[in-house]
């Protein structure tokens, strides 16, 4: 499978994950629900993958704590967050504000003073990409704006992340000495945690259409992506997955317009191209030397920009990587 091809496959998968959280809700699925069987679902996988590995879960209970916080960060809170807001947002919207993620971490790392002062050319960047949000929500367009609950929601989930990638890269870097299995107890610890959002929204009766929706999310958009990506970057280096990172707001864009019709809108679509120009901007810029040149022969600590739904993988999304935490990070929403 060549390079192209390898990230086409990883952002189809890693960029529908809106497009079936939508198919989950609109077939009887609550927002808890959809967050508690993504998680389980995506630990399973992961769970089966480090088996296969020879990895083994880690022991020690201060481990376990760093990971509860990053599970709850980074997947249960804003997997229940996206679920919430695509009852009321389009797909495809959900999937260009997940796009956001660098820009709140960019802002994290500003206040935490773990980046230096900005330059002009990031400095507009970050004014140009929330600049983009502000033309998707369209606040002053009466009737046909943006700006809910669901929309506020989905923001949140965003920052989420990169609250998630702020504390990771502190307290979890370093500690990918097994990192599918690191993930499979990040993604367990979140099933826990995602167990009070059952409480969210009125039970409705529940599709096989959305049963199948909720296990392709769960088992492919989350789990599976998260092997794919790893991959990606221990074979091909971090610039290639940051690639696939710009490819998911149009992947979930294209999938809401052809799957579901969502209204493919100037505004959109415009709002989409001045947030990816405005992430483009604020990525520092480096210089890289011989090692930083040379391919990548083992997992990376550093991982996309854009974050997924898993994203992450997912991480996005993927869950979120363990052993990937950086500030500039996704995983899957």
């Amino acid at each position: 499978m060549t390079s192209a091809t390898r990230m086409g496959v990883l952002a189809l998968l890693w960029g529908s994950g809106f497009l079936w959280i939508k198919i989950s809700l609109n077939e009887g699925l609550t927002p808890g629900w959809i967050t508690l069987v993504r998680c389980a679902l995506g630990a399973a996988v992961l769970l089966v993958l480090a088996c296969a590995a020879g990895q083994r879960l880690p022991r020690d209970r201060a481990t376990w704590g760093r990971l509860g916080v990053a599970a709850f960060f980074c997947n249960a809170l804003p997997f229940l967050l996206f679920s919430v807001g695509e009852q009321t947002v389009d797909s495809g919207v959900a999937g260009v504000l997940n796009a956001t993620t660098p820009l709140w971490s960019l802002l994290i790392g500003l206040a935490l003073g773990t980046e230096r002062p900005l330059r002009a050319g990031r400095a507009a960047g970050l004014g140009l990409g929330f600049a983009g949000v502000l033309v998707i929500f369209a606040p002053w367009s009466h009737g046909s704006g943006l700006t809910s609950w669901g929309a506020l929601a989905l923001l949140g989930a965003s920052a989420s992340y990169a609250v998630a990638f702020a504390y990771m890269a502190r307290r979890l870097a370093g500690r990918g000495t097994a990192p599918l299995a690191l993930s499979a107890a990040q993604l367990l610890a979140a099933t826990g945690l995602s167990t009070p959002a059952l409480a969210t929204g009125g039970a409705g009766a529940v599709t096989w259409e959305g049963l199948l929706a909720v296990a392709v999310l769960g088992v492919l958009a989350t789990g599976l992506t998260f092997h794919l990506n790893y991959r990606m970057i221990a074979e091909e280096g971090p610039t290639a997955a940051a690639t696939v990172g710009y490819l998911l707001p149009v992947v979930s864009v294209g999938l809401g317009a052809l799957v579901l019709g969502e209204p493919l809108t100037a505004r959109v679509v415009a709002g989409m191209a001045v947030v990816l120009v405005g992430v483009g901007l604020t990525r520092p810029r480096r210089r890289p030397g011989p090692a930083g040149r040379a391919r990548t022969n083992g997992p990376a600590r550093s991982g996309p920009g854009l974050p997924g739904p898993t994203g992450s993988g997912s991480a996005g999304s993927r869950g979120c990587r363990a052993d990937q935490a950086a500030p500039d990070r996704r995983d899957t929403p």
